[in-house]
């Protein structure tokens, strides 16, 4: 085979620069902004194919769509900043010196591992960091979305004590959350009464051990329940 011709030496002893080489870079797919729901049909007939049912039959031909329209609700926290939601703070003279403890909010999330159900209540307590709250019905709406994803309790209750640190610069928060599992109760050890309780605290109640032990006293006080 006859040898190509460098042009860049050609160039070069014209007195011309070598053009750059431009390499074309792969676009990178756009970020969904909700379940991908006619994916989610598609992939849920497979699973009944997979486990031998018959994706046609009365009862079955529209469990995809439903599936899809259930982890539309499920999983569209991955979807929202929750965050947000305690950005509104209200003026509260004295708030620096109060602990302020929210309790039995009911959340649902989906293990990670298993993408069963977990569900179970939230304690939620925080010393504000100036003279501002924010209204109660923010804190529970928080505690929604982020359960509202594939989710481990450890981490739900971690990175609901940091977002609460983060926007509301309070001085210290304590979360505690109660569960129940499907993926231990409807499966492996079959263990239904079984239930898991996490605690995440942050700022001065990790600092200061009495009020640590307040804030949690308050929290796991005798009328918190599973339901």
């Amino acid at each position: 085979m006859p040898r190509q011709p460098d042009l860049g030496k050609l160039r070069r002893a014209n007195g011309k620069p070598s053009p750059k080489l431009v390499v074309a870079e792969p676009k990178a797919k756009p970020a969904l902004r909700s379940v991908d729901q006619p994916r989610v049909e598609a992939a849920v007939r497979e699973i009944l194919l997979a486990i031998g049912e018959n994706p046609d039959r009365e009862g079955l031909v529209d469990t995809p769509s439903r599936v899809a329209r259930s982890y539309a609700e499920l999983f569209g926290g991955l979807f929202e900043k929750p965050g947000r939601h305690l950005g509104k703070l209200f003026d509260h003279e004295g708030a620096a010196s109060d602990l302020i403890v929210v309790r039995d909010i009911e959340f649902t999330s989906v293990c990670e591992h298993h993408l069963l159900p977990f569900y179970g209540r939230a304690q939620v307590a925080y010393q504000p960091g100036g003279e501002k709250v924010v209204g109660l019905s923010k804190i529970a709406r928080t505690v929604d979305e982020v359960a509202r994803r594939p989710q481990i309790q450890e981490r739900l209750g971690s990175q609901i004590a940091d977002l609460m640190m983060e926007h509301l610069g309070a001085r210290g928060v304590a979360v505690v959350l109660d569960g129940r599992h499907m993926c231990m109760s409807g499966r492996g050890a079959r263990q239904e009464s079984a239930s898991m309780r996490t605690t995440a605290v942050r700022g001065e109640f990790v600092e200061d051990r009495a009020l640590r032990s307040e804030a949690l006293g308050l929290l796991l006080g005798e009328n918190t329940r599973l339901g």
